[in-house]
């Protein structure tokens, strides 16, 4: 019953430490900014408040599962509401498709756009998702997969063989539809993980089944960073402490495990357990020789983007919550985006919140769009900022969104990421190639180090606010095992 120090308050260093707290555990949580969420972050300009981390919510279960195990009801602590529609499709012939969460409303949203037969084939195609899903989840997402036995699970595998979820994600969706529509609909989820459609695999469609089956979520008020809100709110109900402006010089060690940290201002804090939530590549320098894991001696990290965050003197009229626009190109901008270079005609995601009444002034609203980016592994980003931002712009307006030139906004390219501590300036971690996939995602060394644990987006299941949300209480799981 040792303390425990967690390295981070991002969502994964947050629920790792919830889980702890709730169990009796006596935890400190140190932080290098001046405030929690991590990605999951906020930025004023002006009377404008923004999201700078995901805009997107879903399996809200996973995040009442922390507020669950410290005996709460999610729904005192944070109110969520159900989008709808979860997504507009705006395609580049000016045919457009809500995603609906419903079953019925949305095979008849495919039926009207896309025709009867169509319709047919996504009903098969949406129960081929729910089976890839209710394999996937117990056996490979919300599991332990810090050792290699934990892929000794052979049914499950030839399952997953058998629905086709090894195949390439683009083939595995056109093996059932045929709208090209319906198929981008179905694969662009892809970006999420850092790869292609058609390169990631097809038991990344289970992203396509938490979009549009499960549907997608938003905080009531306080827009995405009010779940790290609440989540510290929770903490500090439970008696955790949470220092900020913190920096972690070390991970300290002797020959029997971990026996604390080392801040940057000399202090030391005692605990034979430590959880390191934050960029996996960035705590290198925080720990011990024997901790640097293998898998990390060559990563392959996601691209990265370009956000616009615009405070907007109007609100918008029909607009929904989240519009993809997509792009005349398909195949071509991934591949020019893996050589590490612009994609010549992106799909942007547009998210315009309602308003809330803290967001914006009266009559008044905001709108962040994304553009998908190369990182900074390859250079050149001082020429391409001002290229690439003119040119948003000017697509923003052919859009019907106006002139955004003159209004209160805030850019956030790769070179903005790697000064907020993204490494390679890329928010999205490593991509989710096979070879970084499961228990070849570093998950923890812990193995060779007692004590030492890892949560996060670099760490398995992986990128995203459910995956990052389970790698904390894993890490916590693990650490409570080892008391016992």
């Amino acid at each position: 019953m040792s303390p425990v120090v967690v390295v981070g308050a991002g969502l994964g260093g947050l629920a790792a430490a919830v889980h702890l707290a709730a169990a009796g555990r006596q935890v400190t949580v140190v932080e290098a900014l001046d405030e929690p969420g991590g990605c999951c972050g906020t930025a004023r300009v002006g009377a404008y408040r923004f999201d700078t981390g995901p805009s997107v919510l879903t399996m809200p279960g996973v995040l009442a599962e922390v507020f669950g195990a410290a005996g709460e009801e999610l729904r005192h602590w944070l109110p969520l509401r159900r989008l709808d529609p979860s997504y507009r499709m705006v395609f580049e012939d000016g045919s457009r498709l809500d995603v609906l969460p419903e079953r019925e409303a949305m095979t008849e949203q495919v039926r009207a756009v896309c025709g009867p037969g169509e319709a047919e084939r996504y009903e098969r195609y949406r129960r081929l998702l729910d089976e890839l899903f209710r394999v996937e989840w117990p056996a490979f997402i919300d599991a332990d997969m810090t050792r290699l036995r934990c892929l000794a699970r052979p049914a499950a595998l030839l399952r997953l063989a058998a629905l086709g979820g090894f195949q390439r994600l683009d083939r595995l969706a056109a093996r059932h539809l045929t709208d090209p529509r319906l198929i981008k609909a179905h694969t662009f989820q892809a970006l999420y993980v850092g790869l292609s459609p058609q390169r990631a695999l097809g038991i990344y469609a289970v992203i396509a089944h938490m979009d549009t089956v499960g549907g997608v979520y938003f905080p009531e008020r306080g827009g995405m960073h009010a779940i790290p809100a609440a989540m510290t709110a929770l903490l500090e109900k439970l008696g955790t402490e949470i220092r900020y402006g913190v920096p972690v010089r070390r991970v300290e060690t002797d020959g029997d495990g971990v026996t604390g940290v080392l801040l940057e201002d000399g202090e030391r804090l005692p605990g034979s357990q430590v959880v390191v939530a934050c960029d996996r590549l960035a705590a290198r320098r925080l720990l011990p020789g024997p901790a640097d894991d293998w898998r990390l001696r060559r990563p392959r990290l996601s691209p990265s983007c370009l956000v616009l965050h615009a405070g907007l003197d109007r609100t918008l009229t029909g607009q929904a919550h989240h519009t993809l626009h997509f792009g005349r190109a398909w195949r071509e901008t991934f591949a020019e985006l893996a050589a590490g270079r612009p994609q010549p005609d992106p799909s942007l995601l547009v998210t315009c919140p309602e308003p809330d009444g803290e967001a914006a002034p009266a009559g008044h609203a905001t709108l962040s769009v994304l553009e998908p980016a190369p990182n900074l592994r390859r250079g050149g980003w001082d020429r391409l900022r001002p290229e690439l931002e003119a040119r948003l712009l000017g697509r923003m307006a052919d859009l019907g969104y106006g002139d955004l030139a003159d209004a209160p906004r805030l850019i956030l390219d790769p070179p903005a990421w790697a000064a907020r501590g993204h490494s390679a300036g890329t928010p999205f971690a490593l991509d989710h190639r096979l070879t970084q996939t499961a228990w070849l995602r570093p998950s923890a060394v812990a193995r060779r180090v007692p004590g030492l644990h890892f949560a996060g987006m670099y760490t398995a299941p992986g990128v995203g606010v459910p995956p990052v949300l389970i790698s904390g209480r894993l890490a916590a799981e693990r650490i409570l095992q080892e008391a016992r």
